[in-house]
């Protein structure tokens, strides 16, 4: 049998295609190296763009994360203050303004209940240094309820015409000095429903002489407690009489006129109504307004009044404990 033919065995392969599959081999080789070499290139390439994408990515996400760091932090919500928490804070300042005005007392000068009464109704709408400088002619002319009820209106309006609002304050002195005379024998009653039965008296009139004259505790509510408990967040009530239930219950009945007397301190020396010196103010801490007013230290100074600020109190006959100057008399230039 030839080698061109099929034997019994297999398929014989011829001289000529052996020499045909050897020259096609290394085309292939190069056909593969070539796909292998483009792959690789390929493979390169793609890594390169993701390498190239992460250092693209990386400074973008870092920027991400400093322009998330510079926001500003959201405001943590201040929890309300508990009924409890404001009481506690209440009395705290209130031990505070005892150790800074230990002397605190009433700014009118008086000798006796009389006295007081007639110094608290002139007080009105006017400076208490400017009733202590009124007053030594008046009780110097009308000593008792029974010269006031009888004086000559106009004569009496002359000496009151410094305290302002002068023939209402008049007819308000003489109309309780002769309810004095006449219901109470000259004698000024330590009871509240009886003070307030006369006329031009108040319950905060009436407060202030129970409590300086008869030793009973009472809260005073003028101008500078009312807004100085709002500030404090003590009450929210403008009403007098109201502002007074509310902060009686926050005290103890011991305290009142004390208390009265700190705080109408505070309020003319350091808590001003339109510019409180708040950097030198010593219950700063506690004060849920700090900031209302100067808070630089050396400015605040400046706005410090009467004993505070080194000038003259009210009073032109202050009590022997008290650390300031005695107001200068009417007319002498000092005023």
């Amino acid at each position: 049998m030839s080698g061109e033919q099929n034997s019994a065995v297999g398929e014989q392969v011829s001289p000529t295609s052996k020499k045909a599959a050897k020259a096609d081999k290394p085309a292939k080789v190069a056909k593969v190296a070539k796909a292998a070499k483009s792959a690789k290139t390929a493979k390169t390439a793609k890594t390169a763009k993701t390498a190239a994408s992460a250092e693209t990515a990386a400074p973008a996400k870092t920027a991400k994360r400093a322009a998330e760091a510079a926001k500003p932090a959201r405001p943590v919500k201040a929890k309300p203050e508990s009924h409890l928490g404001m009481v506690r804070r209440a009395r705290k300042i209130n031990r505070e303004l005892a150790e800074v005005y230990p002397y605190a007392h009433p700014e009118l000068d008086f000798r006796n209940s009389f006295e007081l009464l007639v110094a608290t109704v002139l007080s009105a709408q006017t400076t208490d240094l400017r009733v202590n400088q009124t007053t030594p002619a008046l009780f110097a002319k009308y000593p008792t309820p029974e010269d006031m009820a009888a004086a000559v209106p106009e004569e009496l309006e002359e000496i009151i015409r410094p305290t302002g609002f002068f023939r209402a304050k008049a007819k308000s002195l003489m109309g309780l000095s002769a309810a004095l005379r006449d219901r109470f024998d000259g004698q000024v009653p330590g009871r509240l429903e009886d003070l307030v039965s006369l006329p031009g008296v108040g319950r905060k009139t009436a407060n202030v002489v129970l409590g300086n004259a008869f030793g009973v505790p009472g809260i005073t509510v003028d101008t500078h407690f009312g807004r100085l408990v709002r500030r404090w967040k003590w009450t929210e009530q403008e009403d007098p009489e109201k502002v007074e239930a509310e902060i009686c219950a926050i005290f103890p009945k011991s305290e009142w006129t004390m208390l009265s007397h700190r705080v109408v301190f505070h309020g003319r020396r350091i808590c001003h109504s339109r510019k409180p010196a708040c950097g030198a103010c010593p219950i700063a801490p506690l004060c849920p307004a700090y900031g209302e007013g100067e808070t630089d230290p050396e400015k605040a100074k400046k706005l410090l009044k009467y004993e505070m600020g080194g000038y003259p109190g009210q009073r032109l006959a202050p009590p022997p404990d008290y650390p300031g100057r005695p107001a200068a008399p009417l007319g002498t230039g000092d005023e």
